[in-house]
């Protein structure tokens, strides 16, 4: 039988836990909302991007390319080199939510954006013990703050348009967004050597194009965080 109060203490557990992520969903969502109208998109375009999609990273690079006439399949292609990632997020918690029915799973995929994985990734890590049904929870509650934050700081941004002053410089969010997902799971040595290989990658593959450059440097974080556990768990041994 179902334990009820197990579920909902792992569902606010997660909406907690999401509620920061605000600070930079909302000026995120705002800002793709008027950097579609000023490329040219029209209200249900730009919406149709947001709660189609639901990727910023992915949104704003077919945006952009969108708007320079590239033609559909370099668009889909690039956008899709982009998210690769959600791929990597997909396999690290095949182990914990693998045995949910399919539709739960089509629902995990289609709400899994940076912040809800990081949520879930570091809860089932410190909570193994947890039912599936608890883990699900926890991670319905950790969408609840963000991912309708993003369709309606889109809508606000499709509305307010030009009316928001350079100023406010809201492209800061992309960047604090990830700094404040990372920095919590840099827990060991080799989560650090995986983090200082992904930043020198990244820097060293950025002539690469359409966003390959990044999931080359996540390719070499992953191997070199790998190689690192492995030698740190040999030399124990030792």
């Amino acid at each position: 039988m179902t334990d009820r109060p197990a579920l909902s203490r792992a569902f606010w557990r997660g909406t907690r836990q999401g509620l920061p992520f605000l600070i930079v969903v909302v000026p995120f969502g705002v800002l793709f909302g008027v950097a579609g109208t000023e490329a040219g998109f029209n209200f249900w375009e730009v919406m149709g991007f947001s709660v189609l999609v639901i990727a910023g990273a992915s949104q704003f690079t077919a945006v952009q390319l969108m708007a320079d006439h590239t033609p559909a399949v370099l668009v889909l292609a690039t956008s899709l080199a982009v998210n690769l990632r959600m791929a990597m997020y997909s396999a690290s918690l095949t182990p914990h939510l693998g045995a949910a029915p399919a539709w739960k799973k089509a629902l995990v995929a289609y709400f899994m954006i940076d912040q809800s994985f990081a949520l879930a990734d570091a809860d089932y890590a410190r909570r193994p013990e947890q039912s599936v049904a608890e883990k699900l929870a926890f991670y319905a509650g950790a969408c609840l703050p963000t991912c309708p934050t993003w369709y309606v700081g889109t809508m606000a941004g499709v509305f307010l348009g030009k009316s928001i002053p350079p100023a406010f410089a809201l492209d800061f969010a992309v960047p604090v967004t990830f700094l404040a997902m990372i920095a919590p799971s840099l827990r060991s040595v080799p989560h650090l050597v995986a983090a200082g290989t992904s930043v020198i990658g990244a820097l060293v593959f950025a002539p690469l194009p359409a966003g390959t450059g990044v999931l080359a440097a996540a390719a070499l974080a992953m191997v070199a965080g790998a190689r690192t556990e492995i030698w740190l768990a040999r030399r124990a041994a030792a």
